[in-house]
């Protein structure tokens, strides 16, 4: 196997606004690649939450630059990749999806225009979760056999409305995620800097030590390895960019 080390993260990747002592503004910035998760752009998001964590910041609040929110994994190359490579790239991202769902702190995610895969898992991994008006999503990995997020997906919307938009890999636009729980409304962009000010406002309601009572006592760590496995054993099988490259031609 010829796996490559983790790479140091990029900071141009990733613009952290700490001017807030409440919260920090996380921007995913490769507007040039529709915000696509590549490998800088993971440990990038992964210093950030480990600084937040050490800062004891109450709120984190991501979005992204450009056109969109995230357009998920970024392909780009893996032809070239091993699959080990691969697969390290995918246990990072499931590393990160953890810390932001049960990291000692608040999430907002702020989405726009069209979003994929890892992206939307994101998205689908904070606590509060609102989009602009047009935005759409669309979560195909399991297309090429990828289980990531599954439960978290499944536990945020229920199994039934999980089940049919993993079966058909559907695109769902802002009205149906607010239908079935996915966001918890839509809000024009211009007005993003209310939403966070509510939020923040919100987070900010209770004390530091009944925040953390809160959050986890209504939500389950009990998947945490379960989820982690289950990634591992899709991504490892036989074939990975064999069906990466199936995906993609379909």
């Amino acid at each position: 196997m010829n796996t490559h080390a983790v790479p140091p993260s990029d900071p141009s990747v990733l613009l952290v606004d700490r001017s807030h002592t409440t919260h920090w503004l996380l921007t995913l910035n490769r507007p040039e690649k529709r915000n696509a998760l590549n490998a800088e752009l993971i440990e990038a998001l992964l210093t950030a939450t480990a600084d937040a964590k050490r800062a004891q910041v109450p709120l984190l609040v991501l979005q992204g630059a450009g056109a969109n929110f995230s357009a998920g994994f970024d392909f780009t190359g893996f032809e070239t990749h091993s699959e080990g490579d691969l697969l390290l790239r995918f246990v990072r991202i499931e590393t990160l999806l953890q810390e932001i769902a049960y990291g000692p702190f608040a999430t907002l995610a702020l989405a726009h225009g069209n979003n994929f895969g890892a992206g939307v898992d994101l998205f689908a991994a904070c606590r509060h979760r609102y989009c602009a008006l047009g935005s759409k999503f669309r979560m195909p990995g399991l297309q090429f056999g990828l289980a990531l997020g599954t439960r978290r997906l499944a536990a945020l919307v229920g199994e039934s409305n999980a089940y049919s938009l993993l079966e058909t890999t559907a695109t769902f636009d802002g009205e149906h995620a607010q239908r079935i729980g996915f966001v918890q409304g839509m809000r024009a962009q211009e007005e993003w800097p209310a939403l966070i000010d509510q939020i923040r406002t919100s987070t900010l309601f209770l004390p530091a030590e009944s925040r953390q009572y809160l959050r986890d006592l209504t939500r389950s760590s009990a998947t945490r390895d379960g989820d982690m496995a289950a990634l591992v054993a899709s991504a490892s099988a036989p074939g990975l960019k064999e069906r990466i490259q199936a995906y993609r031609a379909g």
